[in-house]
């Protein structure tokens, strides 16, 4: 459930707080909340998933070309398994494409056997070495001189934003309390415990977990420690229109660098073709705006990769802040005298690794003496509104619509947003709070028009929980 702030003179009890309302903090207080522990999952933003979990390349990663021998390899392929079967259990959207490394020179080439022996000390053995021609059947709209390829099979894309919705949910069911709106800006230990302060009110905790991506390196200093600096990695990326599906049936990846794994192209899972990221250290944490520089940088990368992508509308750009940390990998550390869990420096792949962190931490603080064995009776995973665009949606559903007319009644006509679907969010669980929530929930505003259609409807149903769309009036 949401619950409002506690009264300061009542800090709220509880055994665990999940500091971090993102992917990784909601995937760890599901997986805590399915055992008999009291879980708090605290969010600074009036949102789960509204950091640095909304705006990634939701790439559901094999983990062929991590680092062999980290904990981020090790994860991330657990992780792929884990969230590809949830992602089946709830709904979350999910489109197995495939991915296609290309080289476009020869060192590139040269690369590709040693990119296929890592993918094979990671467990990954699906990977085959491809000429030209091949690359060129694979995406024929691929722009001139690919010398050959790697494929990888198994990467797939996904939907980020159900994905963290879906696991907040599944954690409320579980008994989590979610607390939004409280940030976290002290902690004290008090008798074995951990009083946090927080903007919404006081939660005191036996364990603390911090999973606050961004700012896993501010709380980690609420506790003592000096150890790591998150830099905030700005990514930018183009979203081109639907009408550019065809150009990129599957994911076009770059031979990685020390930076990253470079600008790729890849469909999305609502339809559309994305081009990005740019990768751009920053020293503020809330940059999230759009550059000049990034957009030359883009049209620059894009036009030798698919140039035919530029014939098509770009209808949104938007930049992410990736946590990146020095080392490499995770930092995933248990303090058992402060009772206090680290999960820090999780990257983009964070998304893919979630529910397999969500079990490494339970595992340390099983190891600490906490009873995590999940109850028998928990309640079934949520299923989640599908706004991929590979199922039936709503507007599509003859069945739903003479159920229920209000899902034949189009509010978005760009990305066909039911006043059905709207209604739903707001009666969920873990509802929308303002209009980007709206938009992560249904899709509403995400199209062509940006909202320049149904903005202002989106405003009134925001102040009125969906309501103000169900009257059937003639569109």
């Amino acid at each position: 459930m949401t619950t409002p702030p506690a009264p300061a003179s009542a800090p709220r009890r509880v055994d665990v707080a999940v500091i971090g309302g993102g992917v990784v903090g909601s995937a760890i207080a599901r997986r805590l909340a399915g055992s008999a522990l009291d879980v708090a999952l605290v969010e600074a933003r009036c949102d789960v998933g509204d950091g640095t979990s909304k705006a990634n390349t939701a790439i559901l990663h094999t983990g062929f070309d991590a680092s062999p021998g980290t904990l981020e390899s090790r994860l991330v392929a657990e992780g792929y398994h884990l969230l590809d079967a949830y992602a089946a259990a709830t709904g979350i959207p999910v489109e197995h494409t495939g991915a296609l490394l290309v080289a476009w020179t020869e060192e590139e080439l040269d690369a590709l056997p040693g990119l296929r022996d890592k993918a094979l000390r990671n467990g990954y053995d699906a990977c085959e070495i491809v000429g030209a021609d091949e690359v060129y059947a694979r995406v024929p709209a691929l722009g001139p001189g690919a010398l050959g390829g790697l494929t990888v099979p198994g990467e797939s894309i996904i939907c980020t934003w159900s994905t963290t919705v879906a696991l907040a949910t599944d954690a409320v069911a579980r008994g989590t309390t979610l607390l939004l709106e409280h940030r976290v800006e002290a902690v004290e230990p008090v008798g074995g415990a951990t009083l946090l302060r927080t903007s919404g009110g006081d939660v005191l905790a036996t364990w603390v977990v911090n999973a606050a991506g961004l700012h896993a390196d501010t709380v980690d200093a609420l506790f003592g420690h000096d150890r790591f600096t998150v830099t905030p990695r700005r990514g930018e990326l183009f979203v081109f229109d639907k009408l550019a599906r065809p150009l990129a049936p599957l994911i076009v990846l770059p031979v990685p660098s020390s930076l990253g794994k470079g600008v790729l192209v890849s469909p999305t899972v609502y339809g559309n073709v994305m081009l990005g990221p740019t990768a751009e250290d920053l020293d503020d944490k809330s940059a999230t705006g759009t550059s000049e520089a990034g957009f030359a940088f883009l049209r620059g990368k894009g036009a030798r990769i698919l140039p035919d992508l530029f014939d098509e509308e770009v209808t949104a750009t938007y930049a992410g802040l990736r946590a990146a940390v020095p080392g490499g990998d995770y930092l995933v550390d248990l303090d058992d005298d402060a009772r206090y869990v680290l999960v820090g420096g999780i990257r983009s792949t964070g998304l893919t690794a979630c529910l397999a962190l969500a079990e490494h931490v339970a595992g340390l603080l099983a190891d600490a003496g906490l009873e995590v064995a999940e109850r028998p009776d928990l309640p079934d995973p949520p299923r989640i509104p599908n706004i991929g665009e590979a199922g039936v949606r709503p507007y599509q559903d003859a069945a739903a619509i003479a159920a229920d007319p209000a899902y034949g009644q189009v509010v978005c006509f760009c990305e066909r947003v039911t006043a059905g679907e709207v209604r739903d969010a707001f009666a969920s669980p873990v509802p929308p709070r303002d209009l980007d929530g709206l938009r992560r929930r249904t899709r509403l505003m995400n199209g062509r028009c940006q909202g320049f259609y149904c903005g202002a409807d989106a405003q009134v149903a925001l102040e009125t929980r969906g309501t103000s769309l169900l009257a059937g009036a003639d569109r």
